[in-house]
């Protein structure tokens, strides 16, 4: 593949702005080519492009094309930079009017060197927010399309999409439907802008002078009205990649605007690794609904904050993850220490949970056409989430894992919307890591607060994901929780029941469709403040899964608790998939009384925290909100 960098642009306003300014300040800069300006970290703006693309395992050439004008700054720039100056193209234009165009400029370049392969064009005098992107990754993912690939950004507050070429994009096969030059305001919704930034192919590269003899003698042809034509017209295939980062100073701009985003663009970097991410997720409890959502069945759950699972990622030298003092044990303090741990605990911590979703992250943008910064960072855990009771623990730590890399890449909520994202999660656990789970726990974490969900089968087909619906917090009942202190596998207690199911067993069947009824039913309740009525659904909940899954596969622990419970006038189910119980009791007199029942019985006991969403800080939904103790 070759390269082409074009800085044959006229800066007529930014070049007068700097002769004319009155503060002496840009005095050192009169004459110099806006590519050749400072951009961050006492760089040119053109110095971070050439060390992103000299890469020669990806480009086989790099040519830079100038004006006649501006040639011997490029020249003497070339020289000092290890740039063959033999690749220095001067197009012969002096003034803005007498231009070439990009579009002419580019074809120059590849009729004068018979150039013969694909070619990558940038425009070299971009500012961008952050140069260190993964060019491979582009390459790649212009090679797995049948076309052209353009890269676009989304635009940032305060900028005006009918500044620049706007980009309509299928979010499915990332697509360009439609450019927009420039459109007026209301034109469309669009704020992805794309930026002088391509991958053409080598059959394509006949359209340029095709294009141009199609053009008046005395116009100067942009890209824009280039992909308008090849798009709309010629109805070649166009791929859109986006860069989660900003583009500035394109086209003709003033001192203000190269000072502005200069400012904006070196506080961002100096700021960034200063400051750590953390993100939590929380421990869910479902109230209603299937004892899986495997079934095409309903839920409803609640986020809780007594018991969290947290992430932080700081930007480093090398990439690291760092092991739990606790879960990834790899010191002892003796052979007999190893084989008491590993006999209750297993082999398995939570440091495969950050690896495997930090893969399918990065797998993941490669297939979304999200071009990532080359970044590194080191990544470490904590939580305090009881293991193996059916709180969802593990998906806790991936969930916040995954927050902690789209806040740090920039990922936005467009790029991985939310019911991806919880498909997203699941992935990572059963595709990466072979643990047998649903999409119930990774819903809740990614929505947090109480959440009701439907995932019947048309759903499912239709568009990939259930219906998932917020539901009001304030007011909720005083919920509590109690789980074994040492608790078996909650992981068996799902027994031969989905094989019951896929084979269409009329009693599994006619019991799924019954725990969906009694969903639809809590979600009333609940709507109607009848906690009355919650309690009671919460019992036909229990007894329909104990008729269903029977005692033996509930186990003596689960069933104990349920039966102490009830000792007390309190509402109980199983929470997940065993370990741990869920109640509601309405008459709070006992709820001290049943608390130190549960307690002589070697349970935990502690009255639930929903974690509300809505409630915490505006901005950090899932950062580090105060937790009261279990």
């Amino acid at each position: 593949m070759i390269c082409v960098l074009l800085v044959a642009g006229h800066g007529t306003v930014l070049e007068t702005q700097i002769k004319n300014d009155d503060t002496g300040l840009y005095a050192h800069l009169a004459g110099v080519p806006k590519a050749l300006l400072p951009g961050t970290g006492g760089k040119k703006i053109l110095d971070f492009w050439w060390e992103t693309v000299n890469m020669r395992h990806l480009f086989t050439e790099v040519y830079l094309v100038t004006n006649a004008d501006k040639f011997k700054y490029y020249e003497r720039w070339a020289t000092a930079s290890d740039f063959p100056v033999e690749n220095v193209v001067n197009d012969g234009s002096t003034t803005l009017e007498n231009r070439l165009g990009a579009v002419a400029d580019l074809e120059l370049v590849t009729r004068s060197r018979n150039l013969q392969e694909d070619i990558m064009v940038i425009a070299g005098d971009m500012l961008c927010a952050d140069q260190n992107f993964d060019i491979a990754q582009v390459i790649r993912f212009f090679r797995s399309k049948s076309g052209e690939l353009m890269i676009y950004y989304e635009l940032e507050e305060g900028e005006k999409s009918s500044s620049r070429g706007i980009v309509e994009v299928c979010p499915h096969t990332h697509r360009i439907s439609s450019f927009l030059e420039k459109p007026q305001v209301g034109v469309t919704r669009s704020r992805l802008a794309s930026v002088v930034f391509y991958c053409i192919r080598r059959e394509t590269l006949p359209y340029l002078s095709d294009f141009l003899r199609l053009q008046p003698p005395d116009k100067h042809s942009s890209f824009g009205h280039f992909w308008e034509w090849l798009i709309n017209q010629k109805q070649l295939d166009v791929f859109g990649m986006k860069l989660p980062t900003g583009f500035q100073l394109i086209g003709q701009v003033g001192l203000p605007d190269y000072t502005k985003w200069l400012t904006h663009y070196s506080t961002k970097q100096q700021d960034h690794p200063a400051k750590p991410i953390t993100c939590r997720s929380y421990a869910r409890v479902g109230l209603m609904g299937n004892p899986s959502d495997g079934f095409n069945g309903k839920t409803i759950a609640l986020s809780i904050s007594n018991f969290w699972a947290e992430v932080t990622l700081v930007e480093s030298q090398t990439l690291a993850l760092v092991p739990h003092p606790l879960n990834d044990p790899t010191e002892f303090g003796s052979l007999q220490d190893l084989f008491c741990i590993s006999r209750k605990e297993g082999y398995l911590g939570g440091l495969r949970l950050l690896q495997a979703t930090c893969k399918k992250f990065y797998q993941y943008c490669s297939k979304q056409g999200i071009a990532l910064t080359k970044q590194n960072f080191t990544l470490k855990y904590d939580t305090n989430i009881p293991r193996q009771v059916g709180l969802a623990g593990s998906s806790a730590i991936v969930s916040a894992t995954l927050k902690s890399l789209m806040k740090f890449y920039n990922i936005t909520e467009n790029d991985l919307p939310k019911p991806v994202r919880a498909n997203f999660i699941l992935s990572v656990e059963t595709e990466e890591l072979f643990i047998t789970a649903g999409l119930q726990d990774r819903v809740v974490q990614v929505y947090e607060g109480l959440v009701y969900m439907d995932f019947s089968e048309k759903l499912m087909e239709a568009q990939g994901h259930g219906h998932y619906v917020s539901m009001e917090m304030s007011g909720l009942p005083p919920f509590w929780l109690a789980y074994l202190s040492d608790p078996s596998d909650s992981g068996r207690i799902h027994s031969n029941v989905r094989q019951r199911w896929l084979s269409g067993e009329p009693l599994v069947v006619e019991a799924m469709k019954t725990f969906a009824e009694l969903t639809d039913e809590a979600r009333t309740a609940l709507q109607d403040r009848d906690w009355s009525r919650l309690a009671h659904l919460m019992d036909q909940n229990f007894e329909l899964r104990r008729s269903l899954y029977t005692d033996d596969c509930l186990g003596p622990g689960n069933l104990k608790m349920v039966q102490l419970a009830r000792q007390f006038g309190s509402a109980v189910k199983l929470p997940g998939s065993g370990g741990a119980v869920v109640g509601l009791c309405l008459d709070q007199d006992r709820l001290v009384e049943m608390r130190q029942a549960f307690q002589e019985a070697g349970c935990v006991f502690c009255v639930i925290a929903p974690y509300d969403p809505s409630a915490a800080p505006s901005g950090v939904s899932g950062l580090q909100p105060p937790s009261p103790s279990p």
